[in-house]
């Protein structure tokens, strides 16, 4: 369980709670009880209060896994808006819940089946998919 303090944008946190809404009427997968667990322990600010380092939704976030040296990127995205091949993101993965809310230079914890993985955040650029609507029946 990551215990750092997290931040998201009023507005992400508004879409995020309708998306989940939505999402847990029809599917009450971990997943959502992941990103629901973030979304209560995170620190609502407003958008322009946010720091550019942080990762919202539409950031794209350069991160390493420190138990492998992977770098890897990605674009964090609603999950209609998601794509693998083109390195978007869906925030109902479990990568995305896991990074959403946290600054360059945190570890954050991630629990995949195989064990707890750490990835430490090297850059976030901001992006505009952060003013697109979430799907009424998220995928």
């Amino acid at each position: 369980m990551n215990t750092t303090s997290i931040y998201i944008s009023s507005e992400d946190h508004s879409k995020l709670r309708l998306l989940l809404s939505a999402a847990l009427r029809s599917n009450a997968t971990a997943s959502l009880h992941k990103l629901r667990e973030e979304l209560d322990r995170a620190i609502v600010v407003e958008p322009s209060a946010l720091p550019d380092d942080v990762v919202t939704m539409g950031s794209t976030v350069q991160f390493e896994d420190l138990g492998s040296g992977e770098v890897e990127e990605y674009t964090l995205t609603f999950p209609d808006q998601a794509n693998i091949e083109q390195k978007r993101l869906s925030i109902l993965a479990p990568i995305g819940t896991a990074l959403i809310g946290f600054r360059v230079g945190d570890v954050v914890n991630w629990t995949t089946p195989g064990g707890i993985r750490q990835l430490k955040l090297h850059r976030v650029t901001q992006g505009h998919a952060a003013t697109s609507r979430p799907s009424a029946s998220p995928q």
